[in-house]
């Protein structure tokens, strides 16, 4: 089992002696009525309706005492793939955890454990999207300088899970790497919250 990094249990402490707000965990939107305000808010940003909801001066300093956002979203870091525009979600709804390839490690991890645990949040979304570099990386191999070569090797076996597989490689190994992440954050939040893996297509704006 992995451990959680001592910065990450110190930072939970001090979040829940500042706010006792935050002092136990709150019963959340239910995963599939979250899902579905996911969808909804994913076809209005798709067809240009957007509602940019919670987005107002009363919002933000409504959510000065606390936050009990309905969704974590693990997404990749891509700037094309903001979760809120997305979404089409505002301030204190969206429990945002980004990197490359949406990569999962320790600090990722006791982040959406933190606002699984503690904000009451019930719903996972793994957020992939077609043509990701980091996976691309994975996928065309070579020499990376140490950091970027830490994500590579994170990616890897996602990559080798689908080589040789019929379809586009790249496309194949974006939904493995999604899949694989979903798996990887399963046994840490238990019964706790549902995990679901999406990708975004970055042509049309669809989340599937």
């Amino acid at each position: 089992m992995q451990k959680r990094p001592i910065f990450l249990t110190l930072l939970t402490t001090l979040f829940l002696a500042a706010s006792p707000v935050l002092a136990s965990a709150t019963e959340g939107m239910a995963p599939e009525l979250a899902l579905a305000k996911l969808t909804r808010g994913n076809a209005r940003a798709v067809s240009g309706k957007l509602q940019r909801p919670h987005q107002t001066t009363q919002r933000r300093k409504e959510l000065g005492t606390g936050q009990q956002p309905f969704a974590v979203i693990v997404s990749c870091s891509d700037s094309r793939v903001p979760p809120e525009l997305v979404f089409d979600q505002g301030l204190g709804d969206l429990f945002v955890v980004r990197v490359a390839g949406e990569v999962c490690d320790d600090t990722a991890l006791g982040s959406i454990e933190y606002a699984v645990e503690h904000l009451g949040a019930r719903l996972v979304v793994v957020l992939g999207h077609e043509r990701c570099g980091a996976v691309k990386a994975a996928l065309d191999g070579g020499e990376f300088p140490p950091h970027i070569a830490a994500l590579v090797t994170a990616i890897k076996p996602s990559v080798e899970k689908v080589a040789g597989m019929e379809g586009d490689p790249l496309d194949n190994a974006v939904r493995a790497n999604v899949e694989r992440v979903v798996e990887q954050i399963r046994p840490n939040v238990k019964e706790k919250a549902t995990v679901v893996g999406m990708v975004y297509d970055l042509d049309t704006g669809v989340t599937r």
